[in-house]
């Protein structure tokens, strides 16, 4: 078990599967949860694991009781708010900041092999990551501050999601979330009284520090691969693999070839894999009719981009590549690496 103390009378336990805030007095609190979530008192917020090996489906129609039988390892039978996660409470992270007038505490657990946008089609097969957070705030922040500061919680989680470029699994887009994330915001009651918890206020600066620090930690620890990952790998999170890049490359005459065959091309090319991650960023900007209007038209630059990225003369300058299903910026760089490496074996073999 570990113990934390995060205010008079407020602790952090962490007991097996679950973690929680903890105060002898109730606590103010507003949340998302999927027990005992909204607005209420409350003597602790709860972040319950799913053990390994736990039906799923019972987990979904019946999630009560796996959080009562956590509670009760606590002492908890009434009076507690509780979110549930997959990913493991070992993994979570305490962020603190103090200032003379209040301290936020945020305790993360975080897991997003599922991202997603919001506001984009979803159709869910399965359910893998969540992300869940609680802010504490040791101060007195009314009712409208709390919600501001679950908001505020919100868009640091997001930018967490945004520093790590995780995805959304639907459409490769950018990810906001997880589709099962909650959010509980708890205050002591005690001290000065705070009236605005948004991202300019000092309440919710801290708050958006310790929330964007703590989401990138935990998610890190659950999953470490966000920072371990390939070029491809980021590729194919834009729902860009290999397999999908050779095929469509191999529509022009003269180029066709397989993914393996694509990959040994990129093997131990760092600069042409550079090439393709900033194709593939600049090709974001197409996508949201964000490329600036100096730059021109955005086909035409991105012809000339990918023949000026691979200092080809002339290049492909009179073809348009119509039947290539791939974003203008990375297709042209795809193409001409790979009509590169095709002219150098040719020379090799002459």
């Amino acid at each position: 078990m570990e113990q934390f103390n995060l205010a008079d009378n407020t602790k952090l336990i962490v007991k097996d599967n679950v973690l929680s805030v903890i105060c002898d007095s109730a606590l103010k609190t507003v949340s998302s949860a999927i027990f005992n979530g909204g607005i209420r008192q409350a003597h602790a917020v709860l972040n319950v694991g799913v053990p390994e090996g736990y039906n799923d489906r019972s987990l979904h129609l019946d999630p009560l009781e796996l959080i009562t039988s956590s509670a009760a390892k606590l002492g908890l039978t009434e009076n507690y708010v509780a979110m549930v996660t997959a990913a493991k409470i070992q993994n979570y992270s305490l962020v603190t900041k103090k200032t003379p007038d209040f301290s936020v505490s945020v305790a993360a657990t975080a897991g997003c092999k599922h991202g997603e946008s919001s506001g984009e089609e979803m159709a869910v097969q399965e359910i893998h990551g969540t992300i869940n957070i609680i802010v504490l705030i040791n101060a007195d922040p009314t009712d409208s501050c709390m919600v501001a500061s679950l908001i505020t919680a919100t868009e640091a989680k997001s930018a967490a999601l945004r520093d790590l470029d995780v995805r959304s699994l639907y459409t490769g887009d950018s990810a906001t979330g997880s589709i099962t994330d909650s959010v509980a915001v708890a205050s002591t009651c005690t001290g000065k009284t705070i009236n605005y918890g948004g991202p300019a206020s000092k309440l919710g600066k801290a708050v958006g520090y310790c929330t964007r620090k703590a989401v990138a930690e935990a998610l890190m620890k659950q999953e470490p691969f966000w920072g371990n990952r390939t070029v491809l790998d980021r590729l194919k999170e834009r729902h860009l693999p290999l397999e999908k890049m050779a095929a469509e490359v191999s529509k022009v005459d003269g180029l066709a070839i397989d993914a393996i065959g694509l990959a040994e091309i990129l093997k131990n090319k760092p600069l042409d894999l550079t090439r393709l991650l900033a194709a593939a960023k600049i090709d974001d900007d197409v996508k949201k009719n964000l490329l600036p209007a100096e730059l021109g038209e955005a086909f035409d630059l991105s012809r000339r981009f990918g023949n000026s990225a691979l200092n080809v003369a002339g290049g492909s300058k009179s073809l348009r590549y119509d039947s290539v299903d791939l974003p203008p910026f990375l297709k042209h760089v795809l193409i001409e690496i790979v009509r590169e490496a095709f002219i150098e074996v040719k020379t090799e073999k002459t």
